[in-house]
């Protein structure tokens, strides 16, 4: 038995597809030779051609009439997904941090009273962190990292929970022998106790103390930052509305709790470590170059 005997229902709809598939073909191709001719329409007259202008004058006046109540975002200001792990940004921007979920905070209920200033409102609930705060202390806590870097500074990451290890490990790698980070857990004592913490080395001769702390999750690195305080440690940390920002140096307000914002602020802060690294090294063969030059005018005057 033939299949159209078994199925007359699927022959018809087959048929009408592929008359209504044909028929918008034929519609489109119509659409678009129609336009390609009005396009590439000659202006034979004197009229066409003042029609023409008005036309395109009628075009012009409404895009600058309406272009002010557009978008003002741009190709180079929007937001582009992209690994932020592997291949960080070197600057955020408030689509960014607005795309990594940096902008959630806790209940608002939990928020501590001096995290009132960094605070946009209250949503169903949850504090809204103001990004227009954030990004400027994030610059600041970058040119600090910079200038650190820059000065043969040793700079330690800290990020303790399991989702948080691989991302202070590869913002440590990118600073090179500069570069340090703490992934599983921080010992008490590690620095306010390293004469016994570090016990049968020279404590003297080895340089324990890093130029500067970054944390990614400060409530849980509560001894380390302490630590940090009694040692003149700067530290650089995100803080979410639940944790009072004179905890730390240089805040940082976002959300500590998502792992996106914490790899977008590390990364940026990286980023700023490398480059400091690598200004550091200009000014070394700088100086050397220097040195070389007056040691030559020392010989030459000697000389004469």
């Amino acid at each position: 038995m033939s299949l159209p005997t078994l199925r007359p229902w699927l022959v018809a709809a087959k048929a009408s597809s592929s008359s209504s598939r044909t028929a918008s073909t034929r519609l489109a191709c119509a659409a678009r030779h129609q336009s390609t001719s009005a396009s590439t329409a000659r202006l034979e007259s004197q009229a066409d051609w003042e029609e023409f202008r008005a036309q395109k004058s009628r075009v012009r006046t409404l895009i600058d009439t309406f272009s002010e109540y557009g978008s003002t975002q741009t190709d180079e200001s929007a937001f582009h997904l992209r690994d932020q792990l592997h291949k960080p940004a070197r600057n955020a921007t408030i689509s960014a941090l607005l795309a990594a979920g940096a902008h959630f905070g806790h209940a608002s209920t939990r928020m501590n009273p001096n995290f009132m200033p960094y605070a946009y409102g209250t949503r169903a609930g949850i504090t809204v962190i103001d990004l227009d705060s954030t990004l400027p202390l994030l610059r600041r806590a970058a040119n600090v990292t910079r200038a650190v870097a820059r000065a043969g500074g040793q700079i330690l990451f800290i990020g303790t929970r399991p989702d948080l290890k691989h991302v202070v490990q590869k913002a440590a790698e990118r600073l090179g022998p500069q570069g340090y980070y703490v992934g599983d857990r921080w010992l008490p004592g590690t620095l306010t106790n390293k004469r016994e913490f570090f016990r049968g080395q020279n404590i003297e001769k080895v340089k324990v103390n890093p130029d500067l702390a970054i944390i990614l999750n400060p409530t849980n690195n509560v001894n380390a930052i302490r630590e940090f305080a009694l040692e003149n440690v700067p530290t650089i940390a995100i803080i979410d509305s639940n944790v009072d920002p004179r905890l730390v140096m240089y805040p940082v307000p976002a959300n500590d709790e998502n792992p996106r914002a914490a790899e977008l602020i590390a990364g940026v802060l990286s980023i700023a470590g490398r480059e400091g690294v690598a200004l550091g090294q200009t000014d070394k063969i700088q100086q050397a170059v220097r040195e070389e030059r007056k040691s030559r005018q020392r010989l030459s005057w000697r000389s004469s």
